[in-house]
């Protein structure tokens, strides 16, 4: 198995903090560069032209914090080293993770689960799940320990 491109979701929590030090393990293992991409969640649907404008800015604002948070979670001297790229999609978690893979020829996913069991998991389901049956290359998911 040839793994030259790595990609790592993150929504900046503890589990999605976890998959990054695994990505960038393997990366270093593997001689492969990192792909890190966080998703803001956008709800499709028909609004008012106002609300409509004012959830646009809304969203601009979301999409700085989160590159603002690439930045503080890989700082540039890191991203040199890992060969990292860093991006900011808006849409579905799931759908842009799928595009992104595909689009970017990615060889590994390697994703945080929150580890959900019982009605929150049939209620919330599982990002990861969904990516683990959907994706065009292999998935590891990293689940945070228990007692975190």
């Amino acid at each position: 198995m040839n793994i030259t491109r790595i990609l790592v979701p993150t929504d900046f929590s503890p589990p999605s903090d976890k998959a990054l030090a695994c990505g960038l393990a393997l990366a270093g293992a593997f001689d492969a560069a990192i792909h890190l991409l966080h998703v803001v969640e956008v709800a499709a649907g028909a609004e008012p032209l106002t609300v409509h404008y004012e959830s646009q800015l809304l969203v601009k604002d979301v999409e700085r914090m989160a590159w603002e948070e690439l930045q503080r979670l890989m700082p540039q001297a890191d991203q040199q080293r890992a060969r990292a790229e860093l991006d900011v999609e808006s849409g579905s978690p799931l759908d842009e993770i799928l595009r992104y893979a595909t689009e970017h020829a990615i060889d590994l996913i390697v994703m945080g689960t929150h580890g959900r069991t019982g009605l929150s998991h049939l209620v919330i389901g599982s990002v990861a799940e969904h990516v683990v049956r959907s994706a065009p290359c292999p998935v590891m998911t990293v689940r945070q320990a228990a007692n975190a």
